[in-house]
């Protein structure tokens, strides 16, 4: 088995490192990431520059590629270029520092460079932690192999993108796996005010969820509830009940 690794957090992130060596025991794994962390970028790709892409060694062993540009850049030169002869069969995006729950799968860089893959026709995860002080990279990189080594063994359609969330607990904490949809996320202090020594106001964008938002039956309950979060995503963004009720509508529009 061929995995194609990548995520946002940049190549030289832990998660990423951690996520490689439990791979490396189950299949041939290339790692092509950001040169730097692109957090929240979500499916930017870079049009008016070109791209740069370099060796990287870590503790002296060859460890990828990074990329100077996004981690949908990353997925696209991979593909294209890098394993053009010999492409993956499946990508894996992170293992992601926080959470990628909720709202957060439109803004996720980390999903962003799995949806890139999906459109590519390669199944593709995203696989993001939440947060804390210590993450808990061992565990879930752990049990990402143990889903990667399932997943191997069934007819994965070519365009799969799941989006899979891990409690930051210690690999004997979880409590099990549950394939759920995905909910909202509703944040509190969205934006703050600064201002700075000459008067001038500045805005900084980020708040903090509102726990009580959080329904049960969704990947934010599945995670506070300790177990793994698995969610599978749609390509498709059509709205179907409002395709069919806005025909209606045009029936009755005045447009000559």
């Amino acid at each position: 088995m061929r995995i194609l690794l990548c995520n946002d957090d940049g190549i030289y992130s832990e998660g990423i490192q951690i996520l490689k060596a439990q791979l490396d025991t189950i299949a041939s794994v290339m790692v092509i990431a950001p040169d730097r962390e692109r957090s929240t970028i979500s499916h930017a790709m870079t049009l008016r520059k070109p791209l740069n892409v370099k060796k990287v060694k870590i503790k002296g062993k060859m460890f990828g590629f990074s990329v100077n540009g996004t981690p949908a850049d990353c997925i696209i030169i991979g593909l294209l270029e890098i394993m053009k002869d010999n492409k993956p069969d499946i990508i894996i995006s992170g293992i992601n520092s926080g959470p990628n729950l909720g709202n957060d799968i439109i803004y996720s860089g980390t999903v962003g460079a799995a949806r890139e893959g999906a459109m590519r026709n390669v199944p593709s995860l995203a696989v993001s932690i939440d947060g804390g002080a210590v993450y808990q990279f061992d565990a879930a990189a752990r049990y990402t192999k143990k889903i990667i080594s399932n997943l191997a063994r069934e007819n994965l359609p070519k365009n799969l993108l799941l989006n899979i969330n891990f409690p930051n607990i210690e690999y004997e904490q979880l409590e099990g796996i549950e394939i759920i949809r995905h909910g909202k996320r509703r944040y509190r202090d969205e934006i703050r005010n600064i201002a700075d020594p000459r008067g001038r106001v500045h805005y900084w964008i980020g708040g903090k969820i509102e726990e009580k938002s959080i329904e049960p039956d969704t990947d934010s309950g599945v995670v506070n509830n300790r177990k793994v979060a698995v969610t599978p995503i749609l390509l498709d963004f059509t709205d179907y009940s409002m395709l069919k009720e806005m025909n209606q509508w045009l029936k009755k529009w005045k447009m000559n």
